[in-house]
């Protein structure tokens, strides 16, 4: 099972997850020509690209939908309110009917060897989810764009070999930075983005003995840096109340623009 960020931050994401036989996309925020050049990146051609899920409907996940559907006809899965405002935004132009896919929160859809289960997020978007994904035993998710986490949220996440992770914003930077006031609090409330710090605490809740790697994503260019969201999550890490230090776990900062390192289990 593979894990490979295509782009990522609050200018457009695109993760591809795939195993030998399965190959699909987790959003598709950037335009279809750095999406196709990012996938030949891997080796891969676009025709081997079994489905798309989206995780909410906003401009940096869903950005090359339209041309991806139209140029290659791929499936599209999501949450009804999800599909319903993607079916609204009309700069996507028309996507045919019929590469629609349904799916519910918290219910097992499957793609050839590949199973997956939408996960509730709390996020300012129609009906958003996150994905975890599982190929044999294996066992990778895919989580950015909430505000807040709980109880469900991290029991949704255990036993996890790889995770993708939001570390959108450092709070200081957030907070003296250029941003209007409406948009501040926006990010920062319980529908927002999580920070640095709330990701390092997220991901606390969540190591264990056998995790493989994990990746932080969906840095913003204005409020972040990789290097601080790197050290920030690993010192969260270091001072929680768990028998892990930062440095015990390979971790990776997803490349804004740029093919990042496959991870492979």
């Amino acid at each position: 099972m593979r894990l490979c960020s295509i782009a990522s931050g609050s200018s457009g994401n695109c993760v591809y997850v795939g195993s030998d036989t399965t190959h699909l996309f987790m959003d598709v925020g950037i335009s279809g020509k750095r999406i196709e050049a990012g996938i030949n990146e891997l080796d891969l051609k676009m025709s081997d690209i079994d489905a798309i899920f989206i995780t909410h409907e906003h401009a940096d996940h869903i950005s090359g939908l339209g041309v991806l559907a139209r140029k290659y006809g791929i499936p599209i899965y999501a949450t009804k309110g999800t599909i319903d405002a993607i079916r609204n935004t009309h700069s996507l132009g028309n996507i045919d009917e019929e590469l629609f896919h349904y799916i519910r929160e918290d219910e097992k859809c499957t793609v050839k060897d590949m199973a997956l289960y939408p996960i509730r997020t709390s996020h300012d978007a129609a009906q958003p989810v996150a994905y975890r994904i599982s190929h044999d035993k294996q066992k990778i998710a895919v989580i950015t764009d909430l505000g807040c986490y709980n109880d469900y949220t991290v029991e949704c996440l255990r036993d996890l070999d790889v995770l993708y992770l939001e570390a959108n914003h450092d709070i200081h930077m957030l907070q003296v930075g250029p941003y209007p006031y409406y948009l501040k609090q926006r990010i920062l409330g319980e529908r927002g983005h999580l920070s640095n710090e709330a990701a390092g605490k997220l991901l606390s809740r969540l190591l264990h003995d056998r995790m493989h790697a994990i990746v932080l994503g969906h840095l913003s260019q204005e409020n972040n840096l990789p290097e601080l969201a790197y050290e920030s999550v690993r010192v969260e890490v270091t001072m929680s109340d768990t028998p892990y230090s930062g440095s015990d776990f390979p971790l990776y900062v997803a490349k804004r623009s740029e093919v990042s390192q496959m991870i492979e289990i």
